[in-house]
């Protein structure tokens, strides 16, 4: 083994050792498996995570989302922060195939065409990518990226954009075409994460049910119908009337695949306090994984919230 990727791997095994008390270490068949990047030689993951535009402040949530993913020791995390919206795009052309999976933090201008079609290229090729809160919002004119969505709202998207799309607690997923707005969002308070699939590699040992810490809470999203098939949900919360909810459970965790690529939807964290919930930061990282490589490594902490108990990290 090369001495760079001996050095990775004790700086993971410290990072995973810190988390775990022993009893867990033992007894936890997450820690079982061999702590990689889910590639042969060790190396990190390499991540593109985009800003530069959108209505969150993208400039404080991103050194949180860079944070929460190095910590971890399996990520090395590039920047590339996007022309702001009064200049010209037409020259950002990221180099895709560089990295194994883009993070997004932006809701701002459509890309160039050039832009648009290697990115699509990237993920129908294997690439993975994650959506972060307002990022799930972005590009409602591409209709290929629509493509890529469980749910969307916002941005002039309408009941022509697909049913409403949510969790029903005895049917499971459901769809309801239904005329009404598309996106809305609750003041900030705590909410429940509960997992709707347990047996998937994100949710697997995660808590059925999280708290986390206040935040916006998105509803009345909808998804267009071409894509059902390729959609697994993950997580909801219930959106509560008394908070101008939708009295639904609406999706926060969901993954799509398209072509050979995988992507990962997170609908919460609104910014860099939120993104410092744990019940943020451990599927978020679990889920960047699993978008870059299939698989899911990264071993449940042990301060992983309760239903009762919401925990965010300095």
């Amino acid at each position: 083994m090369k001495r760079r990727h001996i050095s990775r791997f004790l700086r993971q095994l410290v990072f995973f050792l810190g988390l775990l008390p022993v009893s867990v270490l033992i007894q936890n068949p997450l820690f079982s498996q061999e702590i990689t990047s889910g590639k042969a030689d060790l190396s990190a993951i390499n991540v593109l995570l985009i800003d530069g535009q959108g209505t969150h402040n993208w400039r404080e949530s991103t050194p949180v989302l860079e944070r929460d993913l190095e910590e971890t020791g399996l990520f090395d995390v590039t920047v590339l922060t996007t022309p702001p919206e009064w200049e010209d795009l037409t020259s950002f052309l990221p180099n895709f195939s560089d990295f194994d999976v883009v993070v997004l933090n932006y809701c701002g201008a459509e890309w160039p065409p050039q832009a648009q079609k290697a990115f699509l290229e990237f993920i129908a090729g294997g690439g993975g990518l994650v959506l972060v809160h307002s990022a799930n919002l972005a590009f409602p004119d591409w209709a290929e990226f629509q493509k890529l969505l469980c749910v969307s709202g916002w941005n002039g998207r309408d009941d022509s954009y697909g049913p409403y799309r949510y969790w029903d607690p005895e049917q499971g997923g459901v769809h309801l075409a239904k005329g009404g707005p598309t996106g809305t969002q609750s003041g900030q308070h705590e909410y429940v994460i509960h997992s709707t699939a347990p047996n998937h590699p994100i949710m697997r040992g995660i808590s059925p049910k999280m708290l986390h810490s206040p935040d916006e809470l998105y509803a009345n999203l909808r998804g267009i119908p071409q894509n059902a098939p390729n959609v697994t949900i993950l997580a909801t919360a219930f959106s509560d009337p008394e908070h101008k909810g939708s009295g639904r459970h609406e999706i926060q965790l969901a993954t799509v695949t398209y072509g050979k690529g995988r992507v990962f939807q997170i609908l919460y964290g609104n910014a860099g306090k939120q993104c410092r919930s744990v019940a943020f930061i451990v599927p978020f990282i679990r889920g960047t994984q699993w978008a870059a490589t299939g698989n899911v490594t990264i071993p449940i902490p042990e301060d992983i919230p309760t239903e009762d108990k919401s925990y965010v990290r300095p």
